[in-house]
């Protein structure tokens, strides 16, 4: 955070920063809330005594849950980054916990969904409330125009992002041109 406020000054202080200098400062700003959002997600795991994949999960789970699209197994090990195998073994840690459960409610009875169990929404609340009042406290000072400029900069990152994966990145690393890696 201090990272992002620093960039802040610089740029409100006049320096006259030149466009690459403010999109250097936004893309640290972003590293930075990322950084910050992977550490609340690991004292989440430690809060609950788990592994911080097996929260960042959770956290998945209660985040779909809450959007009113509760997720599959398959669609969760998208979000996680994780095999197929390695995605049953995470949840059933999860389920034998009492963190979740697994249900059918599909009219397909192949379809499994992932719902938090009943006693860990209000602990994930208590975790989680603070940091939801503090970001919509912070909000609160743009205008309705200005979030959605800003939902449609951050859709654009993120579908870039998306991309990016799925296409360069798709093996691990950026695709190798012109017959190798350069050094």
């Amino acid at each position: 955070m201090a990272n992002a406020d620093a960039a802040a000054d610089r740029t409100d202080s006049g320096g006259g920063d030149d466009d690459a200098t403010r999109v250097d400062h936004l893309m640290d700003g972003l590293r930075a809330f990322g950084a910050n959002y992977t550490e609340f997600t690991r004292r989440f795991a430690t809060w609950l005594g788990l592994h911080s994949t097996d929260a960042a999960a959770l956290v998945e789970i209660l985040y779909a849950e809450d959007q009113g699209a509760p997720l599959s197994p398959a669609r969760l090990s998208e979000r996680v980054s994780l095999s197929s195998g390695a995605t049953a073994i995470l949840l059933k840690r999860l389920e034998q916990a009492g963190h979740i459960v697994r249900t059918r409610e599909s009219t397909d009875r192949r379809v499994v969904t992932l719902r938090s169990s009943p006693d860990i929404r209000p602990r994930a609340e208590a975790f989680f409330g603070p940091y939801a009042e503090r970001m919509a406290e912070a909000m609160s000072a743009y205008s309705p125009q200005e979030i959605r400029r800003f939902e449609d900069f951050i859709g654009r990152l993120r579908s870039t992002m998306d991309a990016l994966l799925a296409d360069e990145y798709r093996d691990g690393g950026p695709a190798v041109r012109d017959g190798g890696p350069t050094a």
